[in-house]
């Protein structure tokens, strides 16, 4: 199998992004990611034709945008649509839902009827769709997980984002959801978990190489995404030492 490639989540270097885009994509370009996935529907303020000449230039390529929910219904659709087109972004992926369609298994099974409908119409414009988790679907309700019943009632083309720091910090271990639900972990966030939320990716957690495994085989993962929300080092600096601990693991 070919090597998978590494991506960044703007995320994780936002203030630097937010002030200075072109200056912080080079930055990350020069450190060897190959993508980067942008957040919250944030785009700098580009148009998609001059945001993807930029990526081009820099030779980095779009893994994916963290959507809200609400930019891919309605008449927000098509435009969706359209700047994910020229932007040469293949996943669309809701980073978190609203409290009232997830506060309940009703409306988590609800909600997954959504993404397999959504999934639908966007699959006839080559996107793909999908849902990332925080830990509050790895908590027990009405003695099921969130998590198993928003994917076990999607079709199996709504992508699996796993989040792996955060399935650790929910209290579940991620090697058993990437095994249960095979094929669909398209892209991942290889996060760490730690208490103070500053550990660097594969300096806590005993199961990358497991992960990794998986991911490679039956998981069928096309992206690992780096995301690191806080920091023991400047954002740029904490980001590019993720990036070389990776690397030392053989990615």
């Amino acid at each position: 199998m070919a090597r998978i490639p590494i991506g960044l989540q703007l995320y994780s270097v936002r203030d630097d992004a937010i002030r200075d885009p072109v200056g912080t994509l080079k930055a990350v370009a020069a450190m060897g990611y190959a993508g980067v996935e942008f957040f919250g529907n944030n785009y700098f303020n580009y148009a998609a034709k001059d945001l993807r000449t930029l990526l081009d230039d820099l030779g980095l390529r779009c893994c994916g945008a963290h959507t809200p929910l609400s930019a891919l219904l309605g008449d927000a659709l098509p435009r969706t649509i359209e700047f994910a087109q020229t932007l040469d972004n293949t996943y669309l992926i809701v980073p978190s839902l609203p409290e009232e369609r997830r506060n309940s298994l009703a409306t988590w099974r609800a909600t997954a009827q959504v993404f397999t409908e959504l999934a639908a119409k966007l699959k006839p414009h080559g996107l793909r769709l999908g849902y990332h988790n925080h830990a509050i679907e790895f908590q027990p309700m009405e003695g099921a997980l969130p998590f198993d019943v928003f994917f076990g009632n999607t079709s199996p083309e709504v992508i699996m984002q796993i989040d792996l720091g955060h399935v650790v910090h929910g209290g579940a271990n991620p090697i058993a959801f990437l095994k249960k639900y095979p094929g669909r972990a398209t892209t991942i966030h290889v996060t760490e978990y730690s208490e103070d939320g500053k550990a660097l990716v594969g300096e806590r957690w005993q199961g990358w190489s497991e992960v990794f495994a998986i991911c490679e085989t039956i998981g069928k993962t096309e992206w690992y995404i780096v995301e690191q929300e806080t920091y023991p080092y400047p954002p740029l600096e904490s980001v590019k030492r993720c990036l070389d601990n990776l690397r030392a693991m053989g990615k």
